[in-house]
């Protein structure tokens, strides 16, 4: 077979994987804008969900020491779910600070 021969079976090759493509990508008239809600209010949202849980557990131990009640169990699954959000707050920050430091080192 020819280089002519080679370059016209090619050609026709593109034409045709051109012609099975779709015309038109649908896309939002407003590339930023979005149905929800953004990263930033995700998270904002669950950072303060965290701080309003750790205020709870604050006053469940607090009405625990003043004796206004006197259910050790409640305060202490208070406690447990107010630690278990902060850990996972910090966990979550240090995973975005480590990818935030791997795309800084990353070579240009």
């Amino acid at each position: 077979m020819s280089v002519t021969g080679i370059s016209s079976s090619v050609s026709a090759m593109h034409a045709q994987q051109a012609a099975q493509r779709p015309v038109g990508i649908d896309r939002p008239e407003h590339a930023g804008a979005s149905a929800g809600p953004g990263f930033a209010d995700r998270l904002g949202q669950a950072v303060d969900r965290v701080a309003d849980q750790q205020a709870r557990a604050s006053e469940a131990a607090k009405a625990f020491e003043t004796g206004k009640t006197d259910d050790l169990a409640a305060v202490m699954v208070e406690q447990q779910v107010s630690s278990l959000g902060f850990q996972m707050t910090m966990q979550v920050r240090n995973k975005a600070l480590t990818a935030y430091r791997d795309i800084m080192n990353m070579p240009v």
